[in-house]
């Protein structure tokens, strides 16, 4: 999906000797790719943004939607350059979807990117990252756009186009008297489950009448009486633009689990609301409608993917399925062969090429080539822009194209060969013309394709990728994992104006057309830069007057840097263009001049192939960014004549002797030294030049990074084969064993094998800091070779001072850099698990013994705040000694800690709850980590419980400081504070009178009512007059504030699972409280007329055994203060977001066959209703504004977008810290709770 588009594969030749290999250009530095023939722009996915990507773009293809947010110019949203001034009022929401706008219709680039939009959203990488449902966000950017736009001419552009009307009505039988309400809407969300398709849905909702009779009785406020009654449903107002939510996600009951309704539910294109609407007299055009978009999921209802069918209104966009633009294109080719060169396609030049090949598949770079020489210009130069780079159009048609496994070669497809070879048969190879030849400008109308069809034009926007469809494609919509989600209609009767049609600058405003003008110009600029790049070649020339030969390879006279001259060339020109600059830059040169192909090997620089045939370009002879080019006259360096080609390749043998002395007396000492043979040379001789006077070679092939395998003795067969045939490459080791040696050898299963252990390396390196650089050394050893003899030969290649040995260790490094626990010196190589190949850090200080333990400790869970500390201890030393040896090191003191281990969450986990019990009986082992942590640990079988004391906070109004009351965090954090006994004094937390009282001892097995009683002991709650446990009311502490509430004061308190950690706030009552399992505690209040304030919050028990729906709700909340159910408004809130959730009865359509249907309960999403939320009330006789809002919510946002700000900026420094100190310390992730999608948007009122 983020894939480099520019970036072709190539193979390196040359390793990096010289400091300059394969030039490795950034992603950022590469422009981003130009439209496709489809001639319409994607937007890239950041993450999981396809459902906002499918959103975006059905908002710009409602072109009245788009023109009217062009309308707004910069004298009432202000400008993006003045977002940054502290008084300025940027809309920048609107402006950020307007530039994004203009850049999908005219800036020349595959996909646009919605990270600037995001942002202006308020989401953070980790929002970019969740995907959310567009249904959700379709209703949450809508009204943040309604927010950003109050107060300027376009405030009622979401009414306008997308407000609607449904009315209400309740019949009376007996006196006729009609009850009605109005709902506005902006989406209708119609039922998938059970219905066949959208009509069917539509007609029960708003034809079909739901009665009530018998026990279902209606109380009618005419009559004063419970009497039967009818209730309907019609369309009042229908908006210009229909938006159609399905419910495709559903709860089954039994299963309890979430599931996808991937039923058939058909839809069509064109749809008369006339049935569905209460007035019917009007004309039929203004019930007509025509589909314009589908939205459609992919995936089940835990997780999927997001695309979306356009239609194409304005016909921005050429329109032309793929099979039929190439027929169109092959058969135009073959009728009118004469203009085919005006615009030329290299599909049918690509194919003639691959066709004409006996071969089944030829090198991509062949056929680039291949296609220079036919054509007389390179692609790079003809087609690259039109056309992208030849390999990745190449994979972009695999219908035609057949690429090998390795991707390196391509062929033809068979029938695609056949068919050509048929076609093609007395006529030369000509190019036909190019139907999507799109020369991209933004000032002029783009050319279009001839159209091959009078249809409606559909595209597939799937993120960056655009492609056209076909109408009747919708029909695979109806049903399935991927099917239709969200719908949208538009009427009928609405016209285009002709000078929009294909004009994607229609109504742009003036400065974006010159910001997209600008744009373009760069980003051509930008590919004309990247083509230049992509095209030149660095080539590294060894020059023969700076080379001597010795030891089989060719070695610089002075530095690798100092013989090699660089120079860069483009890969189009020919080889004979590369020999004339090489003598122009070498002006002293005499006589012939060969190149040869060069490549750096661990025994010095050895010659291959030489080039040869000055015409051929140096891309079609395989030269490549970093090769190695040898200049010299053919023959000899410096007087000696030098063996060229892969047969004569130096091969460095790492060669083993046994040592006379073993210093450390356990496992065996070898002596290491390094020699060159040609790959070509016979075993007889290398067994001549390594043991002299008689022997036998035993090896090793595998090589350092390779796994180790037995030592195996070269039998006198062996004596012909050459070095290479028996598997000897750079790094593999032979041992020579002397006559005297020989008893190491024995006959097992009929080969000779060498029963001495596996010779690898371990590397050390110095970290006792003696020097200003640290130092790794590459130590030879077995697997029986002891830790001691490591460290001093260490010692010996380091050439560090001896003393050093009695205080020094060896600690493993781990992957990412941490020094590990030391390794005991007499243990080995195996019993210390150490892998052959092993980083080993050579550090201060002495290692512990085999019976002791290092460990590593810190105070308190958090690293940033407490640094990790080592310790070596006992491995029979108690819990209690332990702690009392950590405490020593760490400065502390007093019997008011205990040891915890670290989990693997790298926080404080299990307790080391018995202190006699040795550290080995409790299995701590070395490298272990523990945490110091404060408070004594409670008996066995009782918890340690913080107590809270949650005191009636006083209201107060909005004409009170507002601010003091967003920013009483900062005030109310002030009380937090310790006492100089340790013991916390008086803690409020921040946004509520919530008070620390102390803490409690208590068994599991106590009931709740024992808790609290125990808790009126505390000194700070012993003023309080408290009748009965009933008359307080618990509830546990959750992120800082009270979380669940503990019903039942009879139950044990391990029957609530309440954790080691939990903690407690006592809440007192006026009177005793009961609660049932099945009753909810709300706090509602009531909205005060005329001002953006409410009354005292009131406690209302409300009883959720028969439903918890919304109307139900409303119904509890209209009897407390007497009021008409039809005379409210309830909304809950979120104190976390400073928002107000109306909670509305009416979006869930009944009809009398499905009334035992069960209605969607308030405790699931989007309303979570739990104990203690807050419910706001509006009392409509008296106040018919249905902002729930407040002066404090308006203060708050504007202060959580500033909080952001400034969240943003210190991540990005710690994260530009976290790089420097990466080495030091150990990442530690964070986790996240997950949050519901919004959006901030700033105040405008």
């Amino acid at each position: 999906m983020f894939g480099d588009l520019f970036e072709e594969d190539f193979s390196v030749l040359s390793t990096n000797h010289c400091g300059k290999g394969k030039k490795s250009k950034p992603r950022d530095s590469e422009p981003p790719a130009p439209r496709d023939f489809t001639n319409l722009s994607g937007i890239k996915n950041q993450g999981g943004t396809c459902y906002l990507n499918s959103l975006l773009q059905t908002l710009l293809f409602t072109p009245e939607f788009r023109e009217a947010l062009f309308s707004l110019g910069p004298e009432e949203l202000g400008t993006l350059d003045d977002s940054s001034k502290p008084d300025a009022k940027v809309r920048i929401i609107p402006l950020q979807l307007q530039r994004l706008f203009a850049q999908l219709l005219l800036l020349d680039q595959q996909a646009a990117s919605t990270a600037d939009l995001t942002e202006s959203f308020g989401w953070s990488s980790h929002e970019e990252m969740r995907q959310h449902d567009v249904q959700e966000l379709n209703r949450i950017l809508f009204s943040a756009l309604e927010t950003s736009l109050v107060g300027t001419s376009g405030h009622d552009l979401i009414n306008r186009l997308y407000h609607g009307i449904v009315v209400n009505q309740i019949v009376c039988k007996e006196c006729k008297n009609i009850s009605e309400r109005q709902e506005d809407f902006l989406d209708l969300t119609v039922a998938v489950k059970g219905v066949a398709g959208l009509e069917e849905a539509l007609w029960n909702m708003y034809v079909e009448e739901e009665y009530f009779e018998n026990e279902n009785l209606y109380r009618c406020g005419a009559c004063d009486k419970l009497v039967e009654a009818s209730k309907s449903a019609k369309l009042r107002k229908l908006p210009p633009f229909l938006t159609v939510s399905l419910l495709r996600f559903n709860f089954d009951f039994e299963k309890c689990e979430r599931y996808k309704e991937t039923s058939c539910y058909t839809f069509p294109i064109q749809i008369n609301l006339r049935p569905f609407c209460e007035q019917t007299e009007m004309d039929d055009s203004e019930y007509m409608y025509e589909l314009f978009s589908v939205i459609i999921h992919k995936g089940g209802c835990y997780g999927g993917h997001y695309h979306v069918y356009i239609r194409d209104v304005d016909e921005l966009g050429n329109w032309q399925l793929q099979e039929e633009e190439q027929r169109l294109i092959e058969d135009k080719a073959s009728r009118d062969p004469q203009n085919a060169k005006e615009v030329e396609n290299p599909m049918m030049m690509l194919k003639g090429i691959l066709a004409e090949e006996e071969s089944q598949q030829i090198p991509v770079n062949q056929l680039r080539q291949k296609l220079l020489e036919k054509k007389g210009v390179s692609w790079n130069k003809k087609y690259r822009k039109q056309y992208g780079v030849l390999r990745k159009y190449l994979q972009n048609h695999p219908q035609i194209f057949q690429f090998s496994p390795d991707e390196n070669k391509v062929g033809l497809r068979e029938k695609h060969k056949l068919l050509f070879q048929s076609d093609s048969e007395g006529q030369g190879l000509q190019s036909p013309p190019q139907e999507n030849d799109v020369h991209w400008n933004s000032e002029k109308t783009p050319p279009r394709l001839k159209e091959s069809s009078a249809a409606p034009h559909w595209f597939d926007l799937n993120d960056s990728k655009v492609q056209p469809i076909k109408e009747k494609d919708i029909e695979k919509q109806f049903q399935g994992k991927e099917s239709a989600y969200m719908l949208f209609y538009r009427k009928s009767q609405l016209k285009r104006p002709p000078e929009a049609r294909g004009n994607p600058r229609y109504q742009i405003p003036e400065h974006l057309l010159n910001e997209m003008n600008a744009a373009n110009t760069e980003l051509q600029k930008k590919r004309e830069e990247c083509d230049s790049a992509n095209n030149g070649i660095d080539l590294h020339l060894h020059l023969s007057s700076r080379y001597q030969f010795h030891n089989g390879a060719l070695h610089p006279l002075l530095t690798w840097k100092e013989s090699v001259v660089d120079l860069t060339i483009d890969r189009r020109k020919t080889l004979g263009d590369l020999r004339q600059s090489v003598f122009q830059m070498l002006e002293s040169w005499e006589g012939d001049m060969t190149l040869s192909i060069a490549k750096p090997l661990p025994a010095g620089l050895h010659l291959y192939q030489v080039l040869d045939g000055d015409e051929l370009t140096l891309d079609g002879i395989g030269l490549v960014d970093g090769a190695d080019i040898f200049v010299w006259n053919g023959k000899e360096v410096a007087g000696t004549k030098v063996m060229t080609g892969p047969d004569h390749e130096p091969v460095v043998i790492n060669v083993l002797r046994l040592a006379e002395h073993n210093e450390g007396g356990k496992g065996q000492h070898f002596t290491e030294s390094q020699q060159v043979f040609s790959c070509s040379t016979k075993l007889a001789d290398l067994h001549r030049a390594l043991a002299p006077s008689g022997g036998i070679i035993l090896k090793n092939s595998s090589g350092p990074e390779k796994e180790a395998k037995n030592w195996e003795v070269f039998l006198e067969e062996d004596m012909k084969e050459t070095v290479r045939s028996v598997g000897l490459t750079d790094g593999c080791s032979v041992l020579i064993l002397d006559s005297h040696d020989q008893s190491f050898v024995n006959v097992a299963s009929g080969n000779l094998t060498a029963f001495t252990y596996d010779i690898s390396w371990l590397q050390v390196k110095n970290f006792c800091r003696v020097e200003d650089e640290e130092k790794h050394v590459k130590i030879t050893a077995t697997i029986e070779t002891v830790m001691s003899d490591i460290k001093m030969k260490a010692i010996r290649e380091l050439q560090l001072e001896e003393e050093l040995a009695s205080d020094s260790c060896l600690r493993p490094v781990s992957g990412n850099g941490k020094l590990l626990s030391p390794v005991p010196e007499d243990y080995t190589v195996k019993e210390a698990e150490l892998k052959m190949g092993s980083l080993l850090g050579l550090c201060r200080g002495k290692a512990p013994t085999s019976t002791q333990l290092f460990l590593y400790f810190l105070v308190g869970s958090d690293q940033s705040a407490s640094p990790e500390m080592e310790i070596v201890v006992e491995e029979t030393a108690s819990v209690k000694e332990c702690l009392n040896l950590m405490l020593e090191k760490s400065g502390l003191s007093g019997d008011n800690w205990h040891l915890r281990r670290m989990d693997w969450c790298y926080e404080a986990g299990e307790a080391l709850s018995q202190e006699n019990a040795t550290l080995k009986e409790l299995n701590v082992c070395r490298g272990d980590t523990l945490v110091i942590t404060e408070g004594k640990l409670p008996p066995k079988g009782f918890l340690k419980i913080p107590i809270w004391w949650l005191k009636p906070s006083g209201h107060e109004k909005h004409g009170d400081n507002v601010q003091e009351q967003v920013n009483g965090v900062t005030c109310k954090m002030d009380a937090l504070q310790v006492s100089p006994a340790g013991d916390p004094a008086e803690h409020i937390h921040p946004g509520m009178d919530l008070c620390y009282a102390g803490s409690v001892e208590i068994a599991g097995d106590a009931a709740l009512e024992d808790l609290k009683m125990q808790a009126l002991t505390l000194p700070c709650c012993q003023e309080q007059v408290v009748p009965l446990p009933s008359f307080l009311r618990a509830w546990t502490v959750d992120s800082k504030h009270p979380g669940k509430l503990l019903r039942n004061n009879k139950q044990q308190l391990k029957d609530y699972k309440l954790g080691a950690r939990v903690e407690i706030c006592l809440e007192p009552l006026q009177k005793e409280e009961h609660l049932g399992p099945h009753e909810l505690l709300l706090r509602v209040q009531m909205g005060i007329p005329g001002e953006r304030d409410y009354g005292d919050s009131t406690d209302v028990v409300w009883d959720i055994s028969r439903e918890c729906t919304a109307w139900a709700l409303r119904q509890r909340v209209a009897s407390h203060y007497g009021l008409p159910v039809d005379k409210i408004e309830i909304a809950k809130y979120f104190p976390e977001k400073f928002e107000w959730l109306p909670i509305s009865s009416w979006t869930q359509q009944i009809s009398k066959r499905k009334r035992k249907k069960k209605q969607e309960s308030l405790q699931s999403a989007p309303y979570h209703l739990k104990d203690g939320d807050t419910i706001g009330v509006k009392n409509l006789l008296l106040d018919d504004t249905k902002d729930f809002s407040t002066l404090r919510d308006d203060v708050g946002k504007e202060r959580q977008r500033q909080l952001a700000l400034e969240k943003k900026k210190s991540r990005q420094a710690q994260r530009s810290q976290d790089q420097v100190f990466s080495e030091e310390k150990l990442q530690v992730k964070h986790r996240k709770p997950e949050v519901a999608l919004s959006i901030n948007v700033g105040v405008f009122r």
